[in-house]
C-alpha cells in the first residue's frame, strides 16, 4: 500500500514551520506531495519554479536522501480536494499553530470531507520552537532588513534576503 499525503500551501517562502510539518508528514506517509497553490490574482515573492527548487533544496539539506526522494512538488489552481483526488492522496495534511488555525481548519476539513469522504484531513501540531513562524511575518521581516535565518531553512535565507531587499 502506498500512502500518499497532500500538503497544500503557498510556501512563499518555505519556512522552518513548513519543514516541521513536512518532517511529521514523512513519518505518516510513504510519499508527500507538496502542492503549491497558484492564484492568478496574487503576486508571490518567489515564482512557482523558485519555490519548487527552494523546497527541494531545503529537503535535501534537512532530511535524509531517502526522505527527500519521497517528496514531490506540484502546482494546483483548483480545489485542494480535487488535487488530492488527482494525486491519489489518502490524506490532506494541515499544520496547526494555535486555536485560531484549528477553528479555520476544522471548517475546511468538514467541507473537504463532504466533497470527498475517502480523503482524510490530518492535523499536525507545529513543534513549539516553530509555532510562531508564518511566511507572512518572515516576508515582512526580510523586507525590512531583519534577520530571518532562524525562521527559514539555510537554502532559503540568502535568496529571501536578496529578493526582499528594498528596491529589489
Amino acid at each position: 500500500m502506498n500512502r500518499i499525503a497532500l500538503y497544500p500551501g503557498s510556501f512563499d517562502p518555505v519556512t522552518n514551520g513548513h519543514m516541521d510539518i513536512l518532517r511529521q508528514s514523512l513519518a505518516l506517509a510513504d510519499k508527500v506531495v507538496v502542492a503549491i497553490g497558484i492564484h492568478p490574482g496574487k503576486s508571490p515573492l518567489f515564482s512557482f519554479e523558485e519555490r519548487v527548487e527552494l523546497i527541494h533544496a531545503s529537503a535535501r539539506s534537512e532530511f535524509t536522501q531517502e526522505e527527500a526522494e519521497r517528496i514531490d512538488v506540484i502546482a494546483f489552481d483548483n480545489l485542494v480536494i480535487e488535487t488530492a483526488r488527482q494525486q491519489n492522496a489518502a490524506y490532506l495534511v494541515r499544520g496547526l499553530r494555535d486555536g485560531t488555525d484549528l477553528d479555520y481548519e476544522m471548517q475546511m476539513a468538514g467541507m473537504n470531507g463532504t466533497l470527498e469522504p475517502d480523503i482524510r484531513t490530518v492535523f499536525l501540531p507545529a513543534s513549539p520552537n516553530v509555532r510562531h513562524i508564518t511566511a507572512t511575518l518572515v516576508r515582512q521581516i526580510a523586507k525590512m532588513g531583519g534577520e530571518i535565518s532562524a525562521f527559514v531553512p539555510e537554502p532559503v535565507a540568502e535568496p529571501l534576503r536578496s529578493r526582499a531587499k528594498p528596491g529589489a
